[in-house]
């Protein structure tokens, strides 16, 4: 090679050089506001010389690879805090459904009207011979019943609700999953030919974060490239370049949607709703399957030790027309009953 031509050669390189870099940043100013994107650069390394007799004569610099600005530590950190932070939010939406249903700033709620019956009473025991005070206790007790009965249906819907996102969740996760199959599918194509699959990386990477905000996932990268994902303890979403979707079924004996994983087409359907201990998803589990069972079994508890005393001490007392042994309230003789059937005697 002629110098004149060889020293043409290195200033043609070194503007291809430029122009891949400005490509490159292009690309990344066009990209500014894409989630997940990983600002690229451009390596230069450089090219291979040239002998000529004792001498080796430089040739210049050449583009090597384009590579992204990328630190997995802090990544799975993110991922990490976000799964977090799901389920934070998830605990923290549901949770404000039943906050409302207690809410007794701006209407009258349970305390009051247990208040109200009671105070009923105390008027009638100051003048038992009042029509006008026992029509106030009957009315209280009905309206006492009916709003254990409000709280127990409203938060009947914040389970029915919960179900809903459920649903709509796994709707998600499964879309997710079939697209980081895809996306690993296609990295192991691209990078099979030694160039990094950049803008698949950070797709499949925004995908995982998203992913590990709705539920509790393990993930980890093979030799090939290709990450494998596991829901809860189980439940393999993503095996190289093939996914397995969740599905929701409802459940006869607890009337809920409940979470099922089946390994492949033949295989059982197994109830895998007890994993999820994390995301957003866990956190709804856990104020459904939790929380608003605890607050139904109270509601219960309370409806039923109040018309049990309530009767326990009513029955020894006698209506205007000398009857004694009388209920106040009945079908209070399960926990189960009370706040959905109280029903009034005819007392009054």
């Amino acid at each position: 090679m002629s110098k004149i031509s060889s020293m043409m050669d290195v200033g043609k390189r070194s503007l291809q050089n430029s122009q891949t870099a400005l490509q490159t940043v292009s690309h990344n100013i066009a990209n500014k506001s894409t989630e997940g994107y990983s600002r690229q650069n451009v390596s230069l390394v450089a090219n291979n010389p040239i002998s000529e007799g004792n001498l080796q004569i430089g040739t210049g610099a050449r583009a090597a690879m384009v590579t992204r600005t990328n630190n997995p530590w802090i990544e799975k950190q993110i991922q990490r805090e976000g799964a977090s932070l799901g389920y934070a939010e998830g605990r923290a939406d549901s949770l404000g459904r039943v906050e409302q249903v207690y809410n007794e700033q701006m209407n009258k709620g349970l305390n009051q009207y247990v208040t109200d019956f009671f105070n009923a009473f105390r008027e009638v025991s100051n003048n038992p011979e009042s029509s006008t005070s026992r029509t106030l206790v009957r009315e209280s007790g009905n309206a006492l019943a009916q709003d254990f009965k409000r709280v127990t249906e409203q938060l009947r819907n914040v389970q029915k609700d919960i179900d809903g996102q459920v649903i709509t969740g796994i709707e998600e996760v499964n879309q997710m999953t079939k697209e980081i199959a895809t996306l690993n599918e296609k990295i192991q194509i691209v990078e099979n030919h030694g160039v990094h699959a950049n803008d698949e990386r950070d797709r499949r990477e925004l995908l995982l974060k998203k992913l590990g905000e709705r539920l509790d996932i393990t993930c980890g990268e093979g030799k090939d490239g290709m990450v494998s994902v596991t829901g809860g303890n189980t439940a393999v979403l993503v095996s190289g370049s093939s996914s397995t979707e969740l599905k929701v079924r409802g459940d006869a004996a607890r009337d809920r949607a409940e979470i099922y994983y089946r390994a492949n087409d033949s295989g059982t359907l197994f109830n895998i709703t007890d994993q999820f201990k994390g995301g957003k998803l866990g956190g709804v589990l856990n104020v459904r399957d939790k929380v608003v069972e605890d607050y139904l079994a109270g509601i219960d508890q309370m409806a039923y030790r109040l018309s049990m005393e309530v009767n326990k001490i009513h029955i020894e007392g006698y209506d205007r027309y000398g009857k004694n042994g009388i209920l106040f309230f009945e079908g209070a003789d399960q926990v189960e009953v009370p706040p959905r059937i109280w029903q009034l005697t005819r007392l009054f």
